[in-house]
């Protein structure tokens, strides 16, 4: 078993490898410009490495980008193995990433929540307190609660 630093440069080294490949190396056209590598992982064995990727478009065009992501897993695989230089070259898994999904559905709660806070400002803005300016009582009050317990 690896050490986690070890899995940690292979996997930076993979992500480097993988976008400029898919930069420069790959003529296919389904990976385009509109490719992004997010994030390697490698397992603790250095045995399998998932990548994760983003697609700018819309739903035919990450379908094609998957596609064409598996189709070229083996020249992508090879490039790794030369560049890393490890006995054995791991496995690629290409995974779309969830985080720009993520981020979005989070955006749109804050701004709900911002709508919400903008009624509640609204509904509030002639409001007065219910009860004194001051409900607290002074020490030189009488408490007539104290007279009648003695």
């Amino acid at each position: 078993m690896a050490d986690n630093a070890r899995a940690k440069r292979l996997a930076d080294l993979i992500r480097e490898v993988v976008a400029q490949k898919l930069q420069r190396g790959i003529k296919d056209p389904r990976l385009g410009s509109h490719v992004t590598i997010t994030d390697t992982r490698v397992t603790g064995d250095l045995r399998e490495a998932t990548v994760f990727y983003t697609v700018y478009g819309d739903d035919e065009e990450r379908n094609a980008a998957a596609a064409g992501l598996e189709s070229a897993k083996g020249i992508l695989r090879s490039e790794v193995g030369r560049a890393a230089g490890v006995k054995f070259t791991p496995t690629l898994t290409f995974v779309m990433d969830a985080l720009p999904d993520t981020a979005r559905a989070i955006e749109d709660l804050l701004d709900k929540a911002r709508q919400s806070d903008e009624k509640v400002r609204e509904a509030s803005a002639g409001a007065k307190y219910a009860g004194d300016a001051d409900p607290y009582r002074k020490p030189d009050e009488a408490d007539e609660t104290d007279d009648t317990a003695e």
